[in-house]
């Protein structure tokens, strides 16, 4: 488990990145100051640093230069500059990220840190080319970026999913992109972004089920310095960031009722006060949110609001899991090797037919991003031309001892049978319990309603 320090003046936006990067089993130390971060390093055994370029009394080129590439460091600023970020990475930085950034692209730059060698700086002096230079130097190492990935996918169920992204797109209708996890909602968010109108102003994404109840406001609204305990700068909140664009809600089912509240008030207002100021601020964004939860469901239970999910929900795209795109498996395995291939500095040219079969049978419980993981590791584990069956995990080996011959009354008793035993292991924690299940929480939930199972 990689061992990451964040050094972030803004404490609720520290908190925020630390849970979502330990919900992403990465084990992350938080400072708040420079002196502190060099205390932190000082300490040992970390990975890798992410810093904000601006903090207080403090220059975030100063802990790169200290670092001098021992320890690999990206770079946070608020302010997009080019030639900051280009300092940053001639002085030993391994990449510089924007704020507001996504989760998957945090992701993205974190894994290229931590699996490849630091960029060697080929950067000359400040002036128009700056920006291209450093541009080259990513593509070269594999860092993500947003281009399109020039895929062709095949399926019905995409070609459906396109036609109906190309015809909402345009609009400014609210939608809600309904899937698996792993199955791409935050892509459909930015296809259906790079499409509309709005496509020149900004994306905004804000992972919900990482956002603590008690900052909740604060990153939808901003707040002003010193209007709670932390709040040590102004912010700015997603909200006013997004003003013009696209704001994407990313686990939307997860925000708490009081939090609930909060959004619907904003999104039938169009107007928004920081924490802390009386000041209105009219702000025009379109809302894209996601979920993997059955919010109906959460409807009629009465944990979510049902007038705000009527204002999510004018359309809705269902994303369907990998197992049912009958087509696009290979262009999506393909598009993985050719990635990691330039990421960890590979050559593999295939999969054997092996792995081919392998990857047509199996079920693909953590659809395509488990495939992507699958294949980076049997890409860093692979000494030869192909990809051998002896790469994959073993889960996707295993043969499910599931009873066919016996009829509905024996397998729906081998089914009960498989779920209490699930959730006796994880002590009835039932998120455990569908990861062993190799299920969605959502189908977990579904099954012991249907058998009425006293969980308790």
């Amino acid at each position: 488990m990689a061992r990451i320090l964040i050094n972030e003046d803004d404490a609720a936006f520290a908190q925020m990145l630390q849970k979502f990067l330990i919900r992403n089993n990465f084990e992350v130390l938080v400072s708040h100051t420079g002196a502190d971060a060099e205390n932190k390093i000082k300490e040992g055994n970390l990975q890798l640093v992410i810093t904000d370029l601006r903090l207080p009394n403090y220059d975030g080129l100063d802990l790169v230069s200290a670092l001098q590439g021992k320890i690999p460091i990206i770079v946070m600023t608020g302010y997009a500059e080019v030639a900051s970020a280009v300092k940053a990475m001639k002085m030993g930085a391994y990449d510089y990220i924007s704020k507001p950034f996504t989760p998957d692209q945090m992701l993205a730059v974190i894994d290229g840190a931590l699996h490849v060698k630091p960029l060697e700086p080929k950067v000359k002096s400040a002036d128009k080319n700056q920006e291209k230079e450093l541009q080259v130097q990513r593509a070269q190492q594999g860092v993500s970026s947003d281009k399109t990935t020039g895929l062709l996918l095949v399926s019905d169920a995409t070609q459906k999913l396109e036609e109906y992204i190309s015809l909402v797109a345009p609009t400014d209708m609210s939608v809600l992109i309904i899937g698996e996890s792993g199955t791409g909602k935050e892509v459909t968010a930015k296809a259906i972004h790079e499409k509309s109108l709005r496509k020149e102003q900004p994306f905004v994404a804000l992972d919900c089920g990482a956002i603590p109840k008690e900052l909740a406001s604060s990153e939808f609204f901003g707040h002003l310095k010193g209007s709670f305990t932390g709040a040590i700068a102004d912010k700015i909140g997603s909200f006013e960031a997004a003003n013009g664009g696209t704001l994407f809600l990313d686990e939307v089912g997860n925000l708490s009722y009081e939090n609930q509240m909060q959004l619907l008030r904003a999104l039938q207002e169009r107007k928004i006060k920081r924490i802390g100021s009386n000041k209105e601020i009219n702000v025009d964004v379109r809302i894209l949110s996601a979920t993997n939860e059955d919010l109906k469901a959460a409807v009629e239970k009465g944990t979510f609001r049902e007038d705000l999910y009527h204002r999510l929900n004018e359309f809705s795209l269902q994303i369907p899991a990998l197992k049912d795109r009958h087509g696009d498996l290979k262009a999506f395995a393909t598009y993985f090797l050719e990635k990691f291939n330039g990421k960890l500095g590979k050559q593999v040219a295939d999969f054997s037919p092996e792995v081919w079969n392998v990857f047509n049978t199996y079920t693909w419980p953590g659809n395509i991003r488990e495939l992507q993981n699958v294949i980076q590791r049997a890409v860093l584990l692979s000494t030869e031309n192909t990809i051998e069956i002896h790469t994959l995990p073993a889960e996707l080996l295993e043969k499910k001892d599931v009873p066919k011959d016996f009829g509905a009354l024996s397998k729906a008793d081998f089914e009960k049978e498989q779920i209490i035993n699930a959730l006796k292991k994880t002590n009835y924690n039932k998120s455990k319990a569908a990861k062993l299940l190799q299920v969605t929480r959502k189908t977990l939930y579904n099954r012991i309603n249907y058998y009425d199972l006293d969980v308790l």
